[in-house]
């Protein structure tokens, strides 16, 4: 049985913490390769217009062009919304049915997990491969009553621990500052290109 990590997000825009999450989830759990799954139309951003999906896709491609372990899944950009996690895991088993699923996300995620659409869907699907983040601590004892047999679906990861966020890249990227040494080369002349972000 093959392994597959997924990682979906809105990219917007991918940065070296989403690379160094999938890159360590890569090694550590010797996948064979990791998904990344841009959102469609993600139900907990409805507050901030998302930059068009074409965008968020070619970034994406251009951010994991260089890693032959990572690939690009149109999973959530080919269906109409809202894009729930539970939905796309269910899409990618089909596609992968012989495929062992780890869906791969921040500690600061795991907190908030009991919120997500149908979470035993979710870990019925795939285990979780969980990266801790500082500042975060999710109630383990709480998780399992909630969930029992979730600490059984679940592996911790050891990645760097980036201080990087969409925002504050966009934030950058508004006040035309820099983005160099948080995003991939090709992302920040992307970004320049076709002036994402400005007002």
């Amino acid at each position: 049985m093959s392994r597959l990590g997924v990682l979906g997000g809105t990219f917007d825009p991918p940065h070296y913490g989403h690379l160094a999450l999938a890159e360590a989830a890569h090694v550590q759990l010797g996948l064979e390769r990791v998904l990344f799954v841009p959102a469609g139309e993600p139900p907990h951003k409805p507050q901030r217009p998302l930059t068009a999906a074409g965008h968020r896709e070619a970034m994406v491609e251009a951010a994991i062009a260089a890693n032959p372990a990572f690939a690009l899944s149109r999973v959530d950009l080919e269906r109409p919304g809202p894009h729930y996690t539970v939905d796309m895991l269910a899409l990618l088993r089909q596609e992968h049915p012989q495929a062992e699923l780890f869906f791969l996300l921040g500690g600061d995620s795991l907190a908030q997990f009991l919120h997500w659409r149908d979470p035993a869907g979710i870990i019925r699907q795939a285990r979780l491969a969980v990266m801790r983040r500082p500042g975060w601590k999710a109630s383990l004892a709480a998780l399992e009553e909630a969930l029992p047999g979730i600490a059984q679906r679940l592996v911790w990861l050891d990645a760097p621990r980036l201080a990087l966020s969409g925002t504050g890249l966009r934030r950058r990227a508004r006040q035309g500052l820099p983005l160099h040494g948080m995003v991939p080369p090709a992302v920040e002349e992307y970004i320049q290109r076709h002036r994402l972000y400005r007002r």
